[in-house]
């Protein structure tokens, strides 16, 4: 597990493995798990493949919600699971509530996200971003005060999450980045769903404002 912190408030980070399954096909893949917090309390940031290795992130944390970035199984397998052991909601963008029962049928979330909410955590901000594109209901968490936008399967280093899947839109994606991702602060740091970290410049100088 490793961590970073502005001001009392930090960033931790471990990875998950296990598979993404959609449209009859699996692959195996590893999730980054953020959780964003002090010492007395904390967001999770998806909740993929393992419970026990979200809960030694978390520690004896207080979890305030689990926000999904998306509905993918990869990102919300063991939500409901998470949501049991900590008491915290789970949290969803309606647009994906389909692609969210796919995976759990018959456990709904416990609240909605929309975009421009803001969520609070240890005396910050968690902006929601709704990125369509990758998923219907895709969002990004921007944190301001920190300088990073966690941007699930919407944003990774090398371009845009990918599509061409039910329930994606290649145009719609690339829109969301430009429109959404791109106007935030060149310096930001892109946490991601997968893989290593970037920057809102070094992506927008590789896509094209």
């Amino acid at each position: 597990m490793a961590g970073s912190s502005v001001g009392g408030v930090r960033i931790d980070h471990a990875t998950t493995s296990g598979t993404f399954s959609l449209d009859g096909q699996t692959f195996d893949v590893e999730n980054n798990v953020w959780v964003v917090g002090d010492d007395d309390e904390c967001v999770v940031i998806d909740a993929p493949h393992d419970v026990e290795g979200i809960l030694a992130v978390v520690g004896d944390r207080r979890v305030l919600a689990i926000v999904c970035t998306h509905a993918h199984d990869d990102h919300v397998r063991v939500a409901p699971a998470l949501a049991g052991a900590t008491g915290a909601p789970v949290l969803l963008h309606p647009a994906d509530a389909p692609v969210w029962a796919l995976t759990h049928p018959l456990a709904a979330p416990d609240g909605e996200l929309a975009d421009g909410q803001e969520l609070t955590v240890a005396g910050t901000t968690l902006r929601v971003l709704h990125t369509p594109g990758h998923a219907p209901g895709a969002v990004c968490l921007y944190a301001p005060e920190l300088g990073v936008v966690f941007t699930g399967d919407t944003l990774f280093q090398g371009g845009p999450g990918a599509t061409g899947r039910s329930f994606s839109d290649a145009d719609l994606i690339v829109e969301s980045i430009r429109r959404v991702l791109f106007a935030l602060p060149v310096e930001t740091v892109v946490h991601t769903g997968h893989g290593a970290d970037t920057t809102i410049g070094a992506e927008a100088d590789a896509l094209g404002r």
